[in-house]
């Protein structure tokens, strides 16, 4: 299934399934809108993992994410506790990071 983005003033509204596929596309209809932009949900029935962190990234930003349903909401929330989970054990030395190399001698 595609993906239907419609924009009217700063509102950005999808309908089907978020993709990463998609989201370049979401990007730039999201920067015409310009400050305090809305990025509306309520047709959108599914997201793969690059979808949900990408909105998690727009609410960093600052881009209000609404009429989002239950099960994508929480996704969004457990990759947030995911990411601070992972990042503190990063700061700690716990695990590499990502441009960190683990050798083996």
């Amino acid at each position: 299934m595609t993906l239907k983005i419609e924009r009217f003033r700063a509102r950005v509204r999808l309908s089907g399934e978020l993709r990463s596929e998609h989201l370049d596309q979401v990007k730039a209809e999201l920067q015409k809108c310009g400050a305090s932009v809305v990025l509306d949900l309520e047709e959108v029935n599914l997201a793969d993992v690059e979808g949900v962190r990408f909105l998690n990234g727009c609410e960093a930003k600052g881009i209000s994410v609404v009429h989002c349903s239950p099960y994508i909401r929480e996704w969004m929330s457990r990759e947030r506790r995911q990411r601070e989970t992972s990042g503190d054990k990063r700061k700690k030395g716990q695990i590499p990071s990502k441009d960190e190399h683990v050798g083996h001698e």
